[in-house]
């Protein structure tokens, strides 16, 4: 069978549908995904899915093959990412399958595997890649119920969560499946919601779900001022990220709402280790510190920062691309629904504007992810290429990519674990010098990739 390795990524298996994911494909992922469960001790498992179109058929084969291992399955329907996590952590099972394409384009989709309530990632999914490889599958007879857990999550956060004041929202969840928790949390917990998009359609009518993307959050901010609201969320596709623009339409970046939520988890837990990842602006690490944080710099990748989370004990990690993941008084894993929740209670109890939050912030000028087309098959070697040739001049922090230190600011440049894209984001003091750290490093990447690319 033709099966193309680059499916196999460093946090999930995602690809396009019909080419890479044929229903063939999908029933020997099931049973490559199965037999990994099986060798692991595992006997029952979740299986959800987003709204993508294609998500019911993939459920479907995917199950054929899950089930022929021997695993008992309980599908417990459309839900967000967050659902599948918490399934994990509240049933009895030893594991879940959630069926989404995350961010990607509509015609792309995969699955985020969870062991125990571990991520399965890196190394673990080239295991299963060579399971399917061996051809040597566990065998047996599993069963399949169905279950709806999303009324008992949404107590769940209910009791964790107390709001003061009818605070004025608006909810975007870009037709993507957050509308099915966040609005009726937000409603629950007395919130004044005014939403759209709301509706689950795989087609993405209205844009698509990528909060990152400003030009995604136009209806939003035009929602917000339309209405007079005090500010708007936005989530991702399958909604275990966040987007918000303040009450006069700008954007907050994944960092900057890591920022604030930090400064609250820090009033409670003083001296606190807090993770963001490399792509995030020095303010936030300066001002984890300044209120008493400890501050990490990781990885970027939601399973492998929530490795990190395990291994240091941290209450608080943030990407700049909007997963939040809160061990404090919660889970561990990302979940925007629930960070929607935590942001609005602060909200409510602060005397100033969402615009106002981050007003004792040191101007700087950045950029937002700056992301580049390079094929799957060079994107890390470019990588490394460019960090080696700039550690002769500077230094450069290389737990994840490339992150240069030069005078006045700096930049970053990193391959895309779910992409064929190399990402880099800038900072510096002036626009002037966040112009010339830009050029320096994309002219080096530009020389790079002519050479890799011969």
């Amino acid at each position: 069978m033709n099966l193309n390795n680059h499916i196999f990524r460093e946090y999930d298996i995602r690809g396009i549908v019909g080419e890479d994911l044929t229903p063939d494909v999908v029933v020997l992922l099931g049973k490559g995904i199965g037999t990994y469960f099986r060798n692991h001790g595992a006997t029952d498992i979740t299986v959800g899915r987003d709204g993508r179109l294609s998500s019911p058929e993939i459920r479907d084969h995917l199950c054929k093959g899950l089930r022929s291992t021997g695993l008992a399955i309980i599908d417990i329907g459309i839900v967000p990412s967050p659902i599948s996590y918490y399934s994990t952590h509240t049933l009895d099972v030893d594991g879940a399958v959630m069926i989404t394409g995350s961010h990607n384009p509509a015609n792309y989709n995969g699955f985020k595997i969870t062991l125990g309530t571990e991520s399965v990632y890196g190394e673990q999914i080239q295991e299963i890649r060579k399971i399917i490889e061996s051809d040597v599958f566990q065998s047996g007879r599993g069963g399949s119920v169905a279950k709806d857990i999303i009324p008992d999550y949404l107590s769940d956060l209910v009791n964790r969560l107390n709001i003061n004041r009818k605070v004025r929202v608006g909810i975007d969840p870009g037709n993507g499946v957050g509308g099915l928790t966040a609005i009726p949390l937000l409603e629950d917990l007395g919130c004044e919601v005014h939403s759209i998009n709301i509706e689950v359609d795989g087609n993405f009518p209205a844009h698509h779900p990528d909060p990152t993307v400003e030009a995604n959050l136009e209806m939003l901010k035009d929602l917000v001022r339309r209405k007079n609201l005090e500010l708007g969320i936005a989530f991702d596709g399958d909604a275990d990220r966040i987007g918000i623009v303040d009450e006069q339409g700008n954007v907050m970046m994944g960092d900057q709402i890591l920022a604030v939520l930090a400064r609250n988890v820090l009033i409670e837990e003083p001296g606190a280790t807090i993770i963001g990842e490399v792509k995030c602006s020095k303010l936030l690490f300066d001002d984890i510190k300044k209120h008493g944080g400890n501050p990490l710099m990781w990885k970027v990748g939601h399973s492998l920062i929530k490795s990190k989370m395990h291994e240091t004990g941290a209450l608080l990690a943030g990407e700049v691309s909007g997963h939040i993941f809160f061990q404090h008084r919660f889970y561990g894993f990302d979940d925007a629904t629930y960070v929607a929740g935590r942001f609005l209670k602060i909200v409510a109890n602060s005397k100033v504007p969402v615009s106002q939050l981050l007003a004792d912030w040191p101007k700087t000028w950045n950029t937002p992810e700056i992301r580049s087309e390079c094929p799957d098959e060079i994107k890390f070697k470019v990588v490394t290429a460019v960090c080696d040739y700039f550690k002769t001049k500077y230094e450069v922090i290389d737990v994840d990519g490339m992150r240069v230190n030069m005078p006045g600011g700096w930049g970053l440049l990193r391959a895309s674990n779910t992409q064929p894209v190399v990402v880099m984001r800038f900072e510096a003091d002036s626009d002037k010098r966040l112009s010339e750290i830009q050029l320096e490093i994309e002219s080096i990447l530009t020389k790079e990739l002519k050479i890799l690319l011969g």
